[in-house]
């Protein structure tokens, strides 16, 4: 019997187990709402068919006697979340609570879909290879992440633009060359799941995660639930009107926030700022530390910009944290103090106390995140 025949009462159980876990039937019913006897009823096929287990006693007692404790048997199953950027496939394989097992890297000579599905087929047996000896479990499915407009429903790439590509079909394309289930999602919204899932999410009534890189993303999670969108798209910050530019984003608009605070955007920017066309965003960083007035110029614009983003993302659903992530913060301390003084002059009233955290996070854990969207749909497959 797999999770997604059980009733939506043992679906409740079980991601309350993995995002709270190991915990007691009394306090599995504390948080679900289920009855003491639903508790017993749902938990005994999981039990039985090694979805979860028993451990040692809790210090909370039931009618005098210590409570036992229930958790989610990870090694029950595995998963493999492969990342895909314009140049390589960053991929990670994890048990069922979401735990890293194995991860590897495979760089793309071709971004041509046949060629990267292909890549992400050898990617994925050699990650199940590289840690079956040591992990029993089968692999139960894949959750492949990528930027740009993605619909998960359906299994389709609508847009990605740092790939070109247009309406693919790659859950499908994908599913075929490796003969597994295979989810596809948005990698934003995916490292969100992270977030939510085993990350500095976890426990918020309402998170915000925003990625700042090659493109500016954002994710958003209410109620426990991460926002999709009722067509795919949502949290696409990084295409909010910020003007006071004419550059143009790669949705074809100009004054998008991705036009001025992307890494390429900021790269042009300080090459036409210097007269240097051949200077590399390294360079520029290096000039901005050591005090170019017009390349920190191009940074601070950048910052105004991030933090007019983190502003309507804290105005439009007032979260309790809004995490900032992605390849970009490694240059975060260029306009970090342009970022937070926008943020706190545009964040209207309250919504100005949201946390905002800084939080580096390697390719590894955005994979880990497909991995973990794969995980859900087994318990909680998409309608």
């Amino acid at each position: 019997m797999t999770l997604a025949d059980q009733p939506p009462a043992a679906a409740l159980l079980f991601q309350t187990l993995l995002a709270h876990g190991p915990l007691t039937r009394a306090e599995i019913g504390r948080r679900t709402g289920l009855s003491p006897g639903a508790v017993t009823k749902v938990a005994t096929p999981l039990l039985t068919d090694g979805w979860i287990n028993e451990l040692g006693r809790s210090t909370e007692r039931t009618q005098g006697r210590p409570a036992t404790l229930i958790a989610v048997r990870g090694e029950r199953a595995r998963f493999v979340g492969v990342k895909i950027t314009g140049d390589e496939l960053i991929g990670t394989l994890t048990d069922l609570t979401a735990r890293p097992l194995a991860s590897a890297r495979a760089v793309l000579g071709s971004r041509d879909v046949g060629t990267v599905v292909l890549a992400v087929a050898r990617l994925v047996d050699q990650l199940n290879a590289k840690a079956a000896p040591h992990t029993p479990g089968a692999l139960h499915g894949i959750g492949v992440t990528i930027s740009g407009d993605v619909d998960g429903h359906t299994g389709t790439v609508q847009y990605s633009p740092f790939l070109n590509w247009r309406r693919v079909p790659l859950a499908q394309l994908v599913e075929s060359a490796t003969d597994l289930p295979t989810v596809i999602e948005n990698d934003v919204r995916a490292l969100t799941v992270a977030e939510q899932w085993f990350g500095v999410g976890v426990g918020l009534s309402s998170f915000a995660l925003v990625t700042v890189g090659a493109g500016i993303g954002c994710g958003i999670s209410i109620g426990g639930r991460v926002v999709s969108g009722a067509h795919g798209v949502s949290g696409e910050v990084g295409h909010l009107p910020v003007g006071g530019t004419d550059r143009v984003c790669t949705c074809g608009n100009t004054g998008c926030v991705e036009a001025v605070a992307s890494t390429q955007a900021i790269t042009d920017q300080a090459r036409q700022a210097t007269g240097d066309p051949t200077l590399t965003m390294d360079g520029a960083v290096r000039l901005a530390h050591a005090g170019n007035a017009d390349v920190r110029a191009v940074f601070a614009r950048a910052g105004h910009a991030l933090g007019l983003a983190l502003a309507s993302v804290a105005n439009l659903i007032g979260p309790e944290r809004i995490i900032i992530s992605g390849e970009g913060v490694a240059t975060y301390d260029l306009y970090e103090d342009q970022i937070r003084s926008t943020f706190a002059a545009r964040a209207f009233g309250a919504a100005a106390d949201c946390d905002l955290v800084v939080r580096p996070l390697p390719f590894e854990e955005w994979a880990r995140g497909g991995a973990a969207v794969a995980a859900q749909h087994v318990f909680a497959p998409a309608k």
